[in-house]
């Protein structure tokens, strides 16, 4: 039976494996550094299931080889951010948990999925530690996504599911939301406001993570990033081919290599099988291949 293994127990890796219990995806083991931290919570999900009507198992380990027997693994270890603190200042903080968790999943034969801070930077640390890129993926592009789906419903009075919307390049205030890829009901939202509102909520879907940050004081979010965990593991596991703004590493796309940052892509049983290139107008060409610039700083 499929198996999905999340590495950290935290708010994030719990409510990923809280949506996909709530989903039937699949089983569901947790591992965490801090002894019987899963396996507590494991116990307090699994107690929900006679009323929420879980098909399969939730459980904990404190032994990570047992969390990587798994088709899927989430990475959500690591420190969180404080306000003020941008995604970046993590880098150094998590980047040892990053190098144990790499040489763990050494010989992995599943698909990674990066939850943990900043993702567009972890995800070439796993890729480079020699994980296949095409089985590594961060979360950003979708949450990013996401965040703008939300906020385009709110402002025109729709529906969420009626709203589509694609955000590439990193998961940073460098976000670029593609105007010509966002619709309502299959109408280009250019259509349905102006582009100075649309800028508008471009900006607070850029400010969203610092924003939450700013009111919860020391918790970031966890719902958003769990719930695209989530999604990204259950294409996988059912290899529904969905179309999904994620972070690979790029191989050539737009000339940028070496670095990963989201695009949209074909998301199947064997993790990133194709990545998709957008016709990008040249102003949005220019931002995509200067985030790449500044990311090589870092990277």
């Amino acid at each position: 039976m499929a198996q999905i293994g999340i590495i950290g127990s935290g708010n994030v890796g719990a409510n990923a494996a809280f949506f996909a219990a709530e989903k039937n995806v699949s089983h569901v083991c947790m591992y965490d550094i801090k002894e019987g931290l899963s396996t507590g919570k494991a116990l307090d999900m699994m107690e929900a299931a006679p009323l929420r009507g879980y098909q399969y198992q939730i459980k904990g380990t404190d032994e990570i080889g047992v969390a990587l027997d798994s088709d899927v693994v989430i990475v959500a270890a690591g420190e969180t951010r404080e306000p003020g603190m941008k995604r970046e200042d993590l880098y150094e903080k998590n980047k040892g948990l990053v190098a144990e968790i790499a040489g763990a999943l050494s010989g992995y034969k599943g698909v990674v999925i990066v939850a943990t801070e900043p993702v567009d930077l972890f995800t070439l640390a796993l890729v480079r530690s020699g994980l296949p890129w095409q089985r590594v993926m961060g979360i950003g592009g979708l949450l990013d996504s996401e965040r703008l789906r939300v906020l385009i419903a709110r402002e025109l009075f729709v529906a969420q599911e009626d709203v589509k919307a694609t955000v590439i390049g990193r998961h940073s205030d460098e976000m670029i939301a593609l105007p010509a890829y966002c619709s309502v009901g299959g109408v280009p939202v250019t259509k349905l406001m102006t582009e100075t509102r649309f800028s508008e909520i471009v900006r607070a879907t850029v400010d969203a993570g610092d924003h939450i940050v700013a009111l919860a004081k020391r918790t970031n979010s966890f719902y958003g990033p769990a719930a695209a965990a989530s999604d990204l593991a259950e294409a996988v596991i059912r290899g529904t081919n969905r179309i999904l703004s994620t972070s690979p590493v790029l191989n050539g796309q737009y000339g940028i290599s070496d670095v990963a940052m989201s695009l949209p892509a074909l998301i199947g049983s064997a993790g990133i099988e194709r990545v998709l290139e957008p016709q990008l107008t040249d102003g949005e060409k220019v931002r995509l291949t200067g985030s790449a610039a500044s990311l090589k700083a870092f990277a």
